[in-house]
Order: structure tokens, then sequence, then C-alpha cells
């Protein structure tokens, strides 16, 4: 046992990666271009639902592919007249709008899917850092070994499984319908080609849809993989720590959030009060005295020039009662800190105020 703390002691000491990564060190990460994410999620979506649209659009794509094809065969008759300097150029334009009308909803479909996926695994993030180009890209030793590294070979894996399944899947369909097969024989050219396109999309159908249970699991593996890659040790998260202790701007964000949070707080104990102590203009104390909490009355609130102001804006809209003093007002302020108690020496003065306000109140 003791061996065994000795060992994960020393694994700490030489800067072993065992903690997960910080705030920071994530968004580093993401600012480079390195989110989890996984190409074949992204591929698996982009082809079952690019097939599952074809499927749908058949008919459509059908009935113009076939009155096209028609058309063009009608020219044999008088091909000479049909083709002409003038008209070829009509001829191809109308050719493309053909095959834009069948593939501008496909194409439409798929570049919504890839922007969706990619949407949803990574977010938005605009960085040019993965283009900038890197000496480690061009050292031969490097790519050697990359070329035979753990992630290369864990692809191969998956490729090769991804293979032994999708030919099962294929090999299973093509069998339950094998019996199909003899009727071509007995099929016009129409039909064949409407067999031939149902059984071709059915196969990509189901074998797309296989790719995406097992991208599921390249998700995962990609996400388990990259939080293992981006672990720190606990000394560098240390080391940034003091970074950001010791920059002055974050420093100073820090300290401006506490006096905000602070300042939040304060604003919301002034409608509690008994009484605000002005002088009027540049100070404002709010003073409550609560007989069960504290044998004293107490500063609950206090503020100079724009806060006082704020105080005492506060203090009206909840009808707490506005006392002038300035010689007690001032002397709060700068004796009395938030939640202490009032001293001895002000007692009298404090108690005349709050008298006055009982008296104003009918208590």
């Amino acid at each position: 046992m003791m061996d065994y703390i000795n060992f994960k002691m020393n694994l700490q000491l030489f800067g072993e990666k065992t903690e997960p990564a910080t705030a920071k060190r994530r968004q580093e990460m993401r600012e480079k271009g390195q989110i989890p994410r996984s190409k074949e999620l992204v591929t698996a979506v982009t082809l079952l639902i690019s097939f599952w649209s074809m499927k749908l659009l058949s008919g459509y794509i059908f009935k113009d592919l076939v009155a096209t094809i028609r058309t063009f065969l009608n020219f044999s008759k008088d091909i000479d007249s049909r083709f002409t300097n003038e008209n070829i150029m009509q001829i191809y334009l109308q050719c493309l709008l053909v095959i834009g009308k069948v593939l501008a909803p496909i194409l439409l479909i798929i570049a919504l899917v890839v922007i969706i996926v990619n949407y949803l695994q990574i977010g938005t993030v605009f960085t040019s850092k993965p283009l900038m180009p890197s000496l480690n890209k061009l050292n031969p030793i490097e790519g050697f070994k990359r070329l035979f590294s753990k992630n290369n070979f864990i692809e191969l894996l998956k490729s090769i499984l991804k293979i032994g399944i999708i030919g099962y899947v294929v090999y299973d369909y093509l069998m339950d319908n094998y019996s199909v097969v003899p009727e071509l024989l007995n099929m016009n050219i129409e039909s064949s080609v409407v067999f031939i396109g149902n059984t071709i999309i059915n196969i990509a159908i189901r074998a797309a849809f296989v790719l995406l249970i097992l991208s599921f699991f390249d998700y995962g593996y990609q996400i388990w993989d990259y939080e293992k890659s981006i672990r720190m040790s606990k000394q560098e998260i240390k080391d940034e720590y003091k970074l950001m202790e010791g920059n002055p701007q974050i420093k100073s964000k820090i300290k401006e959030k506490q006096r905000q949070l602070s300042l939040r707080r304060m604003m919301s104990e002034v409608p509690k009060a008994d009484v605000i102590i002005t002088n009027p203009t540049h100070f404002a104390v709010a003073v409550k005295y609560d007989a069960n909490a504290s044998d004293a009355p107490m500063v609950i609130a206090k503020g100079k020039d724009l806060i006082a102001q704020r105080i005492k804006d506060t203090a009206k809209q909840n009808k707490v009662p506005i006392v002038e003093n300035k010689p007690l007002a001032q002397a709060l302020y700068k004796s009395v800190e938030i939640g202490e108690k009032i001293p001895n020496e002000l007692y009298k003065a404090v108690a005349e105020v709050l008298a006055y306000v009982y008296s104003l109140r009918g208590k």
C-alpha cells in the first residue's frame, strides 16, 4: 500500500497529468480549434438524410429525368436540324436546368444537415489558428510518428469494423430480396430502373443507419480522448492560478465584480431600514434596530455621493423615512462599518432620531 502511495506521489512530482482541465485551458483549446467532435457522426447523419431525401423525392427526380431522356431520344428522327450552332447553347442550358432541379433540393438539405450537426457538436467557433503553417507538419520524423500513432491505429480498426458491419448489412438485404432478381427479366426498362434505384437507396439507407449507430460510440470516444488529452498536472493548475491572480486586468475585474455584488447586497437591505440619516447630499446611512436580534441599532447600508443618492431613492420607493442630520450622518459614515453596531458615544443621537421616526409611525 505504501509503495502505491509513494508511486502516486512520484507521478504528481514529475508532472503527471491527472487533473481535469480548467475553464481557462478549455477556452484556450477552443480558440485553437481543438474541440471534441466526431466526423463520423457528421458523415453518417448526412448520408442518412441524403438518401432518405432521395427516397422521398424519387418520384419527382425520376419524372424529370425520364422526360428529359425521352426528349433527347426523339432527336434521332431529325438530329441534324435539332443540333445547330444557334440552339446548342439553349440545349446545354436546358440540361443544366434539369440537373439543377434534380440536385438542388438534395444539396440544400445536405448543406443544412452539415451545418446543424456541426453546430450541435461544437457551437460557434471562429478561429484561423488551425490554418496557420506549422513546421512540425513539414518534419518527416514527426510525420512518420503520426503515421504509426495510436490514433491512426484506432482509426484503422474503426474502418475495418465499419466495412465488416456494413458489408454484412448489404449482404443480408440482398439475400432477403434475391428472389425478386429473376423477375427483372420480365420487366420493361422503366420498371427495371425503378427497382434497381429503390434497391440501391434502401441499401444505402440501412448502411447509413448502421454508420449512425457506430458514430455515437465514436463521438463518446472522441470526448473521452479529448478530455484525456487536455488533462493538467497539479503544478500546471497552480501556475495557471498564480498567473491569473497576478494579472492586473483580471484582478481589477475580480475586484469590480466583488464591488458590484457587495453594492447589490447592501442595496437589498435598504428597504429593511428603520431610517435613512443624511447630511443631506453627500452622505446617507441606513440604520435598523431589532430588539430581538441586537441590543443596539446597526448600520445596514451606507454610501457617499452617487451611492448615497441611490440609497435615498431606494428608501423613497420603499417608504423608508429619511431624516437630515449632518453631523450624525458624517459621524456614522466615518466611524461605523456596514453590519456593525452603533458605538456608545452616538447612542443618544441615534436614539433621538429613532424615537422621532417611531412617533411618526405611531410606535
